[in-house]
């Protein structure tokens, strides 16, 4: 008999489609500066990372002349409503793994290190918050990933042992966060190119179907 009892999922890029959506805030925000990044060096350098150190990083490389504070305001603002108006796509196989593991009895949660408006607004609109027990956002932390502080709140707030949940990333920041926190983490990464990085993970899968499949054969769920 399996001992799992919690899955934790990060959001962006792996629950939900959501690069090319911030990756196009930005360079929506950034036209004001005469700045674009593009997708290749979002990817490398941007994605998985969180705004306010993705605001600092742009404010320093491109000399921009703002107050970091009123500068992440603003832009975080963009990202609110376009959370608010815009349906975004859930990852492949994402919502079948999810309604699966709720069947099955397992506790959800979501560990992100998105701000909880941002949240609220996207499961606002997919309607998928009734799947899940608790969501930890960046505004529940005073360190984002890839500290371990999120996934250690988490699985504190759900009464759970770690060795008792398992963690889903996309990004080496998410990995390295879960693994500092002590518990067993799977990468689902539709993208080879970013598999070499990823090979600290537990496991690694290409999507939310592999690793079922996994899990089913090792009689984990």
């Amino acid at each position: 008999m399996s001992k799992i009892k919690a899955l934790l999922f990060d959001l962006d890029g792996t629950l939900i489609d959501s690069e090319k959506f911030h990756f196009d805030c930005w360079n929506t925000f950034l036209s004001a500066y005469s700045v674009t990044i593009d997708f290749k060096d979002w990817l490398s350098n941007y994605a998985g990372i969180p705004l306010p150190k993705n605001a600092k990083t742009i404010i320093d490389r491109y000399k921009i002349d703002e107050d970091l504070d009123s500068f992440i305001d603003r832009r975080e603002k963009i990202t609110f409503d376009g959370f608010r108006t815009t349906d975004i796509r859930l990852m492949p196989h994402a919502l079948e793994f999810v309604q699966f593991a709720y069947e099955k009895g397992l506790t959800l949660a979501v560990v992100t290190a998105s701000p909880k408006m941002d949240v609220e607004a996207v499961f606002e609109r997919n309607g998928l918050a009734k799947y899940f027990s608790l969501f930890i956002t960046r505004t529940d932390v005073s360190k984002s990933k890839p500290d371990p502080e999120s996934y250690n709140l988490c699985v504190e707030r759900l009464g759970m042992q770690k060795d008792e949940c398992i963690v889903f990333e996309d990004t080496l920041n998410g990995v390295k966060s879960a693994m500092a926190a002590g518990i067993t983490c799977y990468a689902i990464q539709n993208n080879v190119r970013a598999h070499q990085k990823l090979k600290i993970a537990d496991e690694l899968f290409l999507s939310f179907a592999n690793a079922k499949e996994f899990m089913l054969q090792k009689e984990l769920i």
